[in-house]
């Protein structure tokens, strides 16, 4: 299938180094650090890079190509024709990296997490799966996400949430953690050992869309409401995702004072968390926010 590559230009602490992230995988597990072009004979894009007169050191990792620059130029000067440049190897098809199949297998583990949802059990992976959450109700909506179209030919399986390193599951009730766990975790392990996608190309580029939207949508709130985005990514969305759960702003109404949040992932329907985040959350917001908060309805994403 047709990858639609795009690329952010991201600084890092160390000026000389700038990070140009993909919005889709680049290699499978490795990362790999090229100091010249001669090192760099197993990667042809590097190797593109190395023509750069100014181009010190490669890094190519899950999801991103970082660039250590000589001083000679400024990285504002020229970040985006390298950004360009990037984005133009990727969608032309080309191997990031070339190498053999029998040092490509990475051994995967999975572990198993309890979440404050008895419903849901959280799977965790030693590498990075996506670069952002994704929800998935039922199996129509995992027509882009491969790796959840199989977990729901389990009949157990009711509702899969992904983000960064694991996987949040769902179950029916007519299944036990103890009886399943053991199967979900060789599945996920054994498809992730074989280097299979995760999501498709299509599922990263209509996720940055909606991404895109907020941004947009974030833009056209109130004050109040800004505050409220910006505290719920700031202390709230941390301490759920622990849990294996996300969290969204939905409304604030300044008549009634009222925030709507939409629950996702562990958070989705549990009793208890649905009270403590109700409270933690209210508690959090009327403190911050004084006398411009009242109440929070917590609402099953």
């Amino acid at each position: 299938m047709e990858k639609n590559f795009e690329i952010k230009i991201e600084t890092t602490s160390n000026p000389g180094i700038i990070k140009f992230e993909a919005n889709y995988f680049l290699t499978q597990h490795t990362s790999y650090e090229f100091e010249n072009i001669d090192q760099a004979k197993n990667s042809p894009l590097a190797q593109q890079l190395f023509y750069l007169p100014f181009v010190k050191r490669v890094f190519i990792a899950q999801n991103f190509v970082a660039i250590d620059k000589y001083d000679i130029v400024e990285w504002s000067d020229v970040q985006d024709e390298v950004a360009e440049q990037i984005k133009n190897y990727l969608n032309s098809n080309q191997p990031v990296i070339t190498e053999t199949e029998s040092n490509k297998k990475v051994a995967i583990t999975i572990y198993a997490e309890s979440t404050p949802n008895p419903a849901v059990l959280k799977f965790v992976a030693n590498k990075k799966l996506v670069t952002t959450g994704h929800e998935f109700k039922n199996i129509d909506d995992a027509k882009e996400a491969p790796l959840v179209q199989e977990l729901f030919h389990f009949p157990f399986v009711k509702e899969v949430y992904i983000d960064e390193n694991y996987i949040s599951i769902s179950k029916y009730d007519m299944a036990d953690w103890n009886d399943i766990t053991l199967e979900i975790r060789e599945f996920l392990r054994n498809y992730l050992e074989q280097g299979k996608e995760v999501l498709s190309a299509n599922a990263t580029v209509s996720k940055n869309e909606v991404d895109k939207q907020a941004d947009v949508d974030f833009e056209k709130l109130d004050d109040v409401s800004k505050d409220i985005v910006n505290i719920i990514e700031e202390y709230i969305k941390p301490a759920v995702a622990s849990d294996g759960g996300n969290i969204l702003f939905d409304s604030y109404d300044p008549e009634s004072k009222g925030v709507k949040v939409i629950l996702q992932g562990a958070c989705s329907g549990c009793p208890s968390s649905t009270f403590t985040l109700k409270n933690g959350i209210e508690n959090m917001l009327k403190e911050m926010l004084k006398d411009k908060v009242e109440y929070v309805e917590a609402l099953n994403g």
